[in-house]
């Protein structure tokens, strides 16, 4: 059995369809709808670019390679809405051999047994993440009753008005809202009338794709954005709190010596806090990139190309 065009067009819906590389939340090069060099179908790269066609064909490709196999093999007999729910689960998590609901659906058990186990994956790092949990829901209406989501945003919206294009509760759309007015992009925080402008700009500002439209690739980046601050202010703290500077008022040259003490260790923990600052840098070089563009665009062009 093979995905249906509901099917895709559910991943699409789920993942977006991006058609310029990005930087995934862990700093991973992805493209189309999120494929990374580990799909075997693609080497996304700094400033790649595809057409819809090829997302389309590289997302087949990369089902028939390496998901529709694994899906076929687990649930046998599947009918087509039930295998669908299962590739956009299995697209998700990778986990359609050891999830415990595939046992179950195997086993014929009831509806609530099954979405029990179901909803059990909605955690990423341990920690129970809400747009995970809303997208198990959404895979559950396919299994169950072949009710596939939709998108409720206009495809000939007002160019005034961005367009949220891949699917989101309210809540979780207005937390967006909220980390946009945080960086400094006044998006308002009406979820309905967010100004295209302001995302544009934001788009621009970091090297995305300018089209107004709120997707996987702008929401992936705004999170990026919003963690490497929150990196940049723990690592600040962590240099600041730093006990090296009380070592030398606390031990003279002379008790050092006495104790047989390497002065050298003495900046040990300075250094790592070094080499860990310097690692959060390199790893969100993309923010830094974003904030010395228009005061050294060739220093933030050179951070983006790899």
């Amino acid at each position: 059995m093979h995905t249906s065009e509901q099917g895709i067009d559910t991943l699409e819906l789920e993942e977006g369809d991006v058609l310029k590389a990005y930087r995934d939340i862990a700093g991973v090069w992805t493209i189309s709808m999120g494929l990374t060099a580990a799909s075997g179908v693609i080497t996304p790269k700094p400033g790649m670019t595809i057409t819809r066609k090829q997302s389309r064909e590289l997302t087949e490709k990369a089902l028939a390679r390496n998901y529709e196999p694994a899906v076929n093999a687990a649930m046998p007999g599947a009918a087509q809405h039930e295998f669908d729910a299962a590739i956009s689960f299995h697209w998700n998590t990778g986990a359609i051999k050891k999830a415990s609901w595939v046992t179950l659906w195997r086993q014929k058990a009831g509806r609530y047994v099954i979405s029990e186990k179901f909803l059990l994956w909605n955690k990423a790092g341990g920690k129970r993440v809400p747009a995970l949990a809303n997208r198990r829901h959404r895979e559950l209406k396919i299994l169950f009753d072949a009710v596939y989501p939709v998108s409720n945003e206009p495809k000939s919206a007002s160019i005034a008005k961005a367009r949220w294009v891949i699917a989101l509760t309210g809540a979780e759309k207005t937390t967006i809202l909220g980390q946009f007015m945080s960086i400094g992009y006044d998006v308002g925080t009406d979820i309905a009338r967010v100004p295209a402008h302001e995302v544009r700009r934001f788009q621009a500002d970091h090297n995305l794709t300018v089209d107004g439209k709120i997707g996987r690739a702008t929401v992936t980046t705004l999170q990026r954005m919003i963690d490497a601050r929150a990196k940049a202010k723990s690592t600040a703290a962590a240099t600041a709190t730093s006990s090296i500077p009380a070592a030398p008022t606390a031990y003279n040259a002379d008790e050092i010596a006495a104790a047989g003490i390497d002065p050298l260790w003495l900046f040990l923990p300075l250094g790592l806090v070094a080499l860990w600052a310097l690692w959060r840098a390199w790893h969100y070089r993309d923010a830094i990139a974003a904030r010395i563009q228009s005061r050294l665009p060739k220093l933030a062009t050179f951070l983006r190309s790899f």
